[in-house]
């Protein structure tokens, strides 16, 4: 039946909620290119810099915890507007923030867009996708926000030399202070273009089908199902078996997660989740610059190193797109958790040893890239992937909304404890620590989590149920 899916349309729609993703990723890297200049503005000092990072992690945690409600309750799409509305005024008000305080407030709304759009993007692209597809389409979602990663580098490296040459000829007092005084302010004031678009794309593109099932609009979703799969008969199965797995629950209720087979589910999709952030992905991706100092790498060539590795999850991520459905899951993970142990071995017997046994610094960088690209074909591309598909519909954003809050609860730990390991376990002890926690991730998927490639979300729900 799905062989004659519609599929520039199912990838219009995921392209379209991927995008978020892109706003995440450049939301959460733009930071690094304002640290310093942020600091000397507004005289900051260790704790309040702290402060400045973290606060929009914060708003993620909260995003997520609301995320499923509001999805469960009012739609994704409506979810997914939300979020932009959050994003678009956060970079406004960055922008012209008159004092610190106002900054960090505008940062934190942008870190609730963050936290529901990392959890409803996924989730609406799973639920709009055909499954022997799905894997691939889910994935752009990754892919968009490594791309936003590396747009935030590049616009970032821009801004910051366009302010040292042309912007010093800007006589409009306000855009001299925007692009030339405090360049900070269009770093991240930029995300409001991004965010503009990505609310009027998503006017466009319908409801979840499904979730209109969930809630008894069964024209709506059969009309849309219909877009989706180019057959009304294929439209209808399906509508029928979303119906039969949803029975007479059309309220997402707590207590469906307490069942059994749906604890187990959401219990692993949170161990997986925040696991996956204590095995060094945030580590490298946040504090690269430094490590590669240490490392004995040039710091002038620092920003030059971490677009590399940005350049590096980009390439790797749309291998990954291409090959997930055809590869599995599972597989994935095996071969890319196994080459990251590897890799983080390698960078912590460098540090050990790199210096006495005369190993060139541009030997370590290899070993980052290598890093980066097995984390980026497996942990990255999948995690998203796994979290969006293996709930059942009555219960789905609920339970990614656990998920999700056991995801950025890890990224915010990591993100405050990697200073704190590297200086107290030395970097050979934190990537050795960052290699071991690998082990017990890729045991829960080996034994605890099944094999969802080409399976309908329904027959998703029936393996765990049993």
């Amino acid at each position: 039946m799905e062989s004659t899916a519609n599929l520039k349309y199912v990838s219009f729609l995921a392209l379209a909620a991927a995008l978020g993703g892109f706003l995440f990723g450049y939301d959460a890297a733009v930071i690094s290119g304002t640290i310093s200049q942020i600091t000397s503005q507004f005289q900051l000092d260790a704790i309040s810099q702290g402060w400045y990072v973290g606060c929009a992690l914060i708003g993620s945690i909260f995003g997520v915890a609301i995320g499923g409600f509001l999805s469960d309750n009012f739609g994704r799409k409506k979810t997914l507007l939300v979020s932009a509305t959050l994003f678009a005024v956060s970079s406004v008000w960055c922008a012209s923030a008159s004092d610190f305080d106002h900054l960090v407030w505008a940062r934190m709304m942008g870190g609730v867009g963050i936290g529901v759009v990392s959890i409803v993007s996924p989730l609406y692209i799973s639920e709009i996708s055909v499954a022997q597809y799905r894997g691939r389409m889910v994935s752009l979602y990754q892919l968009a926000v490594t791309i936003g990663f590396l747009g935030a580098y590049l616009v970032n490296f821009g801004l910051l030399n366009y302010s040292r040459g042309g912007a010093t000829e800007l006589t409009t007092p306000w855009l001299a202070t925007i692009f030339h005084d405090e360049v900070w302010r269009s770093m991240l004031g930029m995300a409001a273009v991004p965010s503009v678009l990505f609310f009027i794309i998503v006017l466009l593109i319908p409801e979840s089908p499904r979730w209109l099932i969930l809630k008894n609009k069964e024209e709506k979703s059969l009309s849309i199902l219909q877009h989706i799969y180019g057959s009304m008969q294929t439209a209808k199965y399906e509508l029928n078996e979303t119906k039969t797995s949803i029975g007479n629950e059309t309220k997402a209720n707590w207590r469906e997660l307490l069942k059994p087979g749906i604890m187990k589910a959401v219990l692993i999709g949170a161990a997986i989740a925040i696991l996956g952030q204590f095995m060094g992905v945030n580590a490298v991706l946040y504090y690269g610059p430094s490590i590669f100092e240490s490392s004995g790498l040039s710091g002038d060539d620092s920003l030059f190193y971490q677009v590399i590795v940005g350049l590096v999850n980009v390439l790797t991520t749309i291998l990954a797109v291409f090959i997930i459905d055809k590869v599995g899951r599972k597989k994935l993970v095996y071969f890319g958790v196994t080459g990251m142990i590897v890799s983080l071995i390698l960078i912590a017997v460098y540090f050990s040893f790199g210096a006495s046994l005369g190993i060139p610094s541009a030997l370590m960088l290899v070993f980052f890239l290598a890093y980066v690209f097995f984390c980026a074909i497996s942990i990255s591309a999948v995690i998203w992937v796994l979290l969006s598909e293996m709930y059942p519909i009555k219960v789905r954003g609920l339970a990614m909304s656990i998920a999700g809050f056991s995801l950025w609860v890890g990224t915010y730990l990591i993100g405050q404890l990697t200073p704190w390991l590297l200086q107290n376990l030395t970097p050979t002890g934190t990537f050795l620590l960052f290699a071991a926690m690998c082990l017990p991730y890729m045991l829960i998927i080996w034994k605890l989590v099944p094999e969802t490639t080409g399976k309908s979300l329904e027959e998703i729900e029936k393996m765990w149920e049993k």
